[in-house]
């Protein structure tokens, strides 16, 4: 009989690292991808991967409230639920896809030893999720600990990370790359990727728009919201002529594929911005991160943070 392997998801690109995991063989013959529930960008994601050619063994299972009991594979490392579980349960293997530059300060904190809490970089925990955070990076070092990437890894942390005793596995969207285009992509030349970064209070939200106003002035805009994104301010954008909003919640790297050369995406800091360079810069379409700045960036945005936000970005980028 076949081992079932468990992946649970919480959000789009989760979900399509988890397929691109199990097709590379990280995860085995056999894995059940579970969808955290009531994310509506999960649901649209299934179903666009639903009209694609799965890998064999790689089943999409209905959303779930609960994670699987026995985890094979997670994104989020960083989230308490999921470290409780690690530490109830039989030490193994454990994989984590991307989620985004997460991923980036995951392999530094598990590059730093096991005594480094996993807590988010912006995180400001109390004493008993600081704990808990101590005990699952103790806890993964029980097992065999592989992280699933495709962004850029420096050699120097890379180095750091399997000295560690962390397998590190790199991958290009190999499955993705290989599926048939369904559909073109948007007529306009210029694509801009929304971001979450002026939700989340780090970017100031009156920069950002006279930005992206400035720049329909020049050219029509396709707009592709962040999931997380203020609906309020999708609306003012939607108002402003030149600009075609479209729905959120897809990851960038299926509803684009088909972007063809002489067209460009634009994007504040982002893990978008790697891997549609993996994806379409083989189509000769461009992919340039926005510099975003000083005077962009709020009091809440530390100079550590913003480092780690642009870490995945090129120097050379788009200036505001």
């Amino acid at each position: 009989m076949v081992k079932q392997a468990s992946a649970w998801v919480e959000s789009p690109l989760q979900m399509l690292c988890a397929v691109e995991a199990h097709h590379a063989g990280v995860l085995g013959p056999a894995t059940t991808v579970v969808p955290r529930a009531k994310l509506r960008a999960l649901k649209a994601t299934r179903r666009e991967l639903g009209h694609l050619t799965l890998p064999e063994g790689l089943e999409l299972a209905e959303p779930r409230e609960r994670m699987p009991h026995r985890l094979r594979a997670v994104g989020d490392a960083f989230s308490g639920k999921v470290q409780l579980r690690w530490l109830t349960s039989v030490p193994g293997r454990i994989v984590v896809v991307d989620d985004g530059l997460a991923t980036i300060r995951l392999l530094e904190l598990l590059a730093a030893g096991p005594y480094r809490p996993l807590l988010r970089a912006r995180a400001q925990p109390g004493a008993l999720r600081a704990a808990l955070g101590l005990a699952a990076a103790a806890r993964l070092r029980l097992g065999r600990v592989t992280v699933f990437t495709a962004l850029p890894v420096s050699g120097e942390l890379a180095l750091a990370v399997e000295r560690a005793g962390v397998e590190l596995v790199r991958h290009d969207f190999d499955w993705l790359r290989a599926q048939p285009l369904a559909e073109p992509g948007p007529a306009e030349r210029t694509v801009v990727l929304g971001t979450s970064l002026v939700r989340n209070g780090l970017v100031r939200r009156d920069r950002y728009l006279r930005w992206l106003m400035d720049l329909a002035e020049q050219e029509p805009l396709a707009y592709y919201p962040h999931r997380r994104e203020d609906p309020v301010d999708l609306a003012l954008i939607r108002e402003r002529a030149g600009i075609t909003v479209h729905e959120p919640g897809v990851p960038a790297e299926l509803t684009l594929r088909g972007l063809d050369a002489g067209q460009r995406v634009v994007s504040l800091p982002s893990t978008a911005i790697s891997s549609l360079r993996v994806l379409l810069g083989p189509r000769g379409v461009t992919v340039e991160p926005v510099d975003v700045p000083d005077e962009w960036w709020t009091s809440r945005a530390a100079p550590a943070l913003r480092s780690h936000l642009t870490q995945v970005t090129e120097v050379t980028g788009v200036t505001g």
